[in-house]
């Protein structure tokens, strides 16, 4: 059973969602990715072009040109990575948007979006050997320990600094993902040592002992927020899940492996809907959902989790086959397209494509599909 749907699930990414990408959803004349496709491939703009949208689908075809060597998506790479380098980066610093005209459309420096900076231009490197991401980012790096850094531990949501956002986990566990991707293209300690500091952040101010829930909206010196402080969101534990375990490879220690199967234990507990599907967003004191819909990345989160948690042969290989068939049947629809939002029915609401999300699904399909390699030992 489950070869079948991993077969199945192998089509949609590389032979309909990346070709389909790659065919229209990447600028012919200028190499950029549009923010947004129709369900008709048809370029949907938004009005803005941001540099985070522009970072995943650099990663995402560096990813699988490194995956499947494929000339079609190599060819997308160093256009994308120059238009990138070329309409973004200004006074040593990453602009967050451009106008659909591609003019500067705002100025910010966006921690969020730095962590995708790193992630892209670490596979970038990987699949090109281009040098010029190697300096792009260690000068991200080091803009972010320069302007960004807050002396309460973590990094400022965005620069200018304004001290009155609130903070969130969020950019922080991406910068982990980012700087884990740094370090396994280059080895560099320094690169090491920040992911050291995001663990060690992690375990003091997002976790919280007395739920065991991951917090997500935080004051400037990490107070939980007292007007969302309570706001959990189950994908994104199961997204901390897989990345402490990545991050276990480089810097070994029980405390953040015991960490992810409590998250781990948490949202499996309260984050999957009785429909089906897992909540976008639970209430962290009561468990009770607060958003019933359901993203379709909280669900490629969880595949990612599953093939790293250390849990039975059955018990993997039948969380895996319920999960994929829910989304071949709810989100995956025909010639690469899907559904990025459900209702807590089940039911599609009329949404476009993003183009940030292309990097969930490759990513944690391609995580079970890597993690599957080993699966003819298993029977069907």
């Amino acid at each position: 059973m489950l070869k079948s749907i991993l077969s199945t699930c192998q089509s949609f990414v590389y032979e309909q969602l990346l070709k389909n990408w790659a065919l229209h959803g990447i600028n012919k004349e200028y190499g950029y990715s549009y923010e947004s496709m129709t369900h008709e491939w048809v370029e949907n703009p938004v009005g803005r072009l941001r540099l985070l949208t522009q970072c995943r689908q650099l990663y995402t075809f560096s990813h699988a040109d490194q995956v499947q060597n494929s000339d079609e998506w190599h060819a997308l790479l160093r256009p994308l990575f120059d238009f990138i380098t070329t309409n973004y980066y200004f006074e040593d610093r990453w602009f967050f948007s451009l106008n659909d005209d591609l003019t500067i459309k705002d100025t910010q420096s966006d921690a969020y979006t730095l962590a995708f900076v790193l992630l892209a231009f670490s596979h970038y490197y990987r699949a090109t050997k281009d040098d010029r991401a190697l300096h792009y980012m260690k000068k991200t790096h080091l803009f972010l320990l320069d302007k960004m850094q807050a002396k309460s531990g973590g990094f400022y949501e965005s620069y200018p600094i304004d001290t009155h956002q609130t903070r969130r986990q969020n950019p922080h566990m991406h910068l982990l993902e980012g700087y884990i991707a740094a370090f396994e293209a280059t080895q560099d300690e320094d690169y090491k040592k920040i992911i050291a500091s995001l663990l060690s952040l992690s375990l003091e101010y997002f976790y919280d002992k007395k739920t065991k829930t991951l917090r997500e909206f935080f004051t400037q010196d990490w107070h939980l927020d007292p007007a969302t402080g309570h706001q959990i969101e189950p994908g994104h534990h199961f997204e901390w899940v897989w990345l402490l375990y990545q991050a276990n490879k480089i810097q070994p220690n029980p405390d953040y492996t015991d960490l992810a199967q409590q998250l781990w234990r948490t949202a499996t507990r309260y984050g999957f809907s009785e429909k089906g599907g897992i909540y976008n967003q639970i209430d962290g004191d009561t468990y009770r959902p607060i958003d019933k819909e359901k993203r379709i990345w909280p669900i490629t989160e969880y595949l990612k989790a599953i093939t790293v948690m250390p849990i039975g042969r059955e018990e993997k290989i039948d969380r895996l086959e319920k999960a994929l068939r829910f989304m071949q049947e709810h989100y995956l629809l025909d010639e690469g397209c899907w559904n990025e939002y459900l209702n807590e029915d089940n039911s599609a609401k009329n949404y476009p494509l993003p183009g940030t999300s292309s990097y969930h699904i490759f990513l944690g399909l391609t995580e079970v599909l890597r993690w599957s390699k080993n699966i003819d030992k298993y029977r069907d």
